[in-house]
């Protein structure tokens, strides 16, 4: 019952949030060119040419109360699923790149996080509304796309994607 009543709360804020009936250009099988993204940790994030295993992408700011609730239970995920089975990068969409870095930092969190390129931003398409969450498959093609928070339990059942 709680979960169904988190469900209808995020509906209704999606609701609210895209008013114009659009969410955005991205698609389940929509192939999705990541590229080469510098973290804010001073590494670069690319899937590799001979990838093998699913990515979780979420875009998020660190202005935005949804994303912050579902940084901590995406931080909880990435220590639940064993090491190296799912890829995952965080892409902030904020305008100054230190808020996000500062933001990353002060949470402790540990997940890569990168800002949003012009590059990535043609390939996905209009951001209309965040949190954001996608899972690529090894080819880059999403498979499943959640626009708005999602909860814990959301975050336990994305666990099938890690291999």
């Amino acid at each position: 019952m709680k979960h169904r009543f988190q469900q209808l709360i995020r509906s209704f804020i999606l609701a609210s949030l895209f008013i114009s009936g659009t969410v955005g250009a991205m698609s389940i099988g929509q192939t999705v060119e990541l590229g080469k993204l510098e973290t804010f940790a001073g590494t670069t994030f690319s899937v590799p040419a001979n990838n093998s295993k699913n990515t979780l992408v979420q875009i998020w700011a660190s202005w935005c109360p949804f994303c912050q609730r579902q940084n901590a239970y995406l931080e909880k995920f990435v220590k639940q699923v064993p090491p190296n089975s799912i890829n995952v990068i965080t892409i902030s969409i904020d305008k100054q790149p230190q808020l996000a870095k500062d933001y990353i930092s002060k949470h402790g969190y540990t997940f890569p996080a990168a800002m949003m390129t012009p590059e990535l931003n043609k390939s996905l398409g209009k951001v209309k509304g965040i949190p954001i969450v996608l899972i690529l498959d090894k080819n880059n093609k999403i498979i499943y796309k959640e626009m708005g928070e999602i909860f814990e339990e959301d975050f336990a059942d994305l666990k099938r994607f890690a291999k």
